[in-house]
Parts: structure tokens; sequence; C-alpha cells
């Protein structure tokens, strides 16, 4: 096997635990879930998860790092984009909503990552991952709180005060984690409804000066 086809095997094992291991995470929660459910997830042994994580410590923080890469990758190409700061706003909260959607497994984990920190995690060593992963996730937050500080310069967003108003945003953008599961029967289309009506939320809890366009 050439070195090239080696690591593409690898980084395919290991995608595939990534997401079994979210599922249980998901699904279980931190406390309940071990190495065992994750393996049984994937139809497959401890030995090939040990392979790749030392512990399910190690895994679960991967997976938190995982799905912050996944929205960062989302956003990027929104990034060099020009215009009045609300707008692009809205480009935005809608790609992280369906990341809301589209990843939620990995983002709930993210969610409980970010509980964990607060809690204080077990081990010296599992603090300081468990730092830099809210580090990360924080400079996320910053490219959306740029945003709006910059849309109530521009008279576009009003609201008192912006560590509040940035906290709020997220707490709608994100809730998709919580309350959302696929139906029977649904399309594309009912997704980007479902997306809008979550956007609308928070652009109105931004005190947005006019209404939200389909084709902003």
């Amino acid at each position: 096997m050439s070195p090239d086809v080696r690591e593409r095997t690898v980084d395919s094992s290991r995608s595939a635990i990534l997401e079994a291991a979210a599922r249980c995470f998901h699904e279980r929660g931190y406390a309940a879930t071990s190495i065992d459910d994750v393996a049984r997830a994937l139809n497959s042994t401890k030995g090939r998860i040990y392979h790749h994580f030392e512990s399910k410590a190690d895994l679960f923080a991967d997976v938190f790092r995982t799905g912050m890469e996944m929205n960062y990758a989302a956003l990027e190409p929104l990034r060099k984009l020009d215009g009045p700061a609300d707008r692009r706003w809205v480009l935005f909260a809608r790609v992280h909503v369906n990341q809301m959607i589209a990843t939620r497994a990995f983002q709930r984990v993210v969610w409980m990552g970010v509980e964990m920190h607060q809690t204080g995690a077990p081990t010296r060593e599992q603090t300081s991952r468990y730092e830099d992963l809210i580090e990360t996730r924080s400079r996320y937050g910053d490219i959306f709180r740029e945003l709006i500080s910059k849309a109530r310069d521009e008279g576009r967003f009003h609201f008192p005060n912006l560590s509040i108003a940035n906290q709020l945003m997220f707490m709608t953008l994100n809730s998709p984690i919580f309350w959302y599961s696929p139906r029977t029967g649904e399309t594309r289309a009912d997704i980007e409804d479902l997306i809008a009506q979550v956007v609308t939320c928070a652009w109105r809890g931004l005190g947005a000066t006019e209404g939200l366009k389909n084709d902003a």
C-alpha cells in the first residue's frame, strides 16, 4: 500500500470513529458513553478506536475540535465578502444554523464540552485541552460579535450591550441542536424554511431597523 493510500485509509477510519462517537455522545451524554458503545456503533472492536485515541476523553475532545473545524470551514467562503454588516450577518447566520442542523451531533458535543469546562475537567491535562478548545470556540464567536458591533455602528442593529446581545443571538442560532430532529419526507426546502425562521428570530432580537428579506 502506498503512503498516500495508507494516509487516506487512516483518515477515513478516524473520520468514521468520530462520526460514531459524535452520535453516541449526542444520544447518551459523555458520562454514559463508553468506548464499547462507540465500538458497537461502528460494528467494530475497541482496538480500532484505541489505535487512534488514547481514551474516551481524548476521543470526546477530538469530536469537539472537529465540530468547530466544520464551522470554520463552512464560514470561510464568506469571510471576504463586502457590503453592509447586517446583510453579511444574515449570510453568516444562515450558514451557522445550517451547521447546527447538518452536523448536529458534533455541535451538541461542542455544547457539552463548554459545560464540562465550566464545571471543571477532572484532570490538569483535560483542563488544558478544553481551554484550547474553548478559545477556538471564542474566536469563532468573535466573528459574529464583530459583525453585529459593526452593524450597530452603521445604525442597522440596535441593542444596548454587545456581550449580552451576542450571547442571546447565539442562544437562538444554536437552538436547533436541542429541538431539531429530521422528519419523514423532509425536503431541503423545509430545512431552508426552518433556517430562515431561526435567523429571523435572531435578527429581530438584535433590533434590526428593517424587515429581513429572503434574498438577503
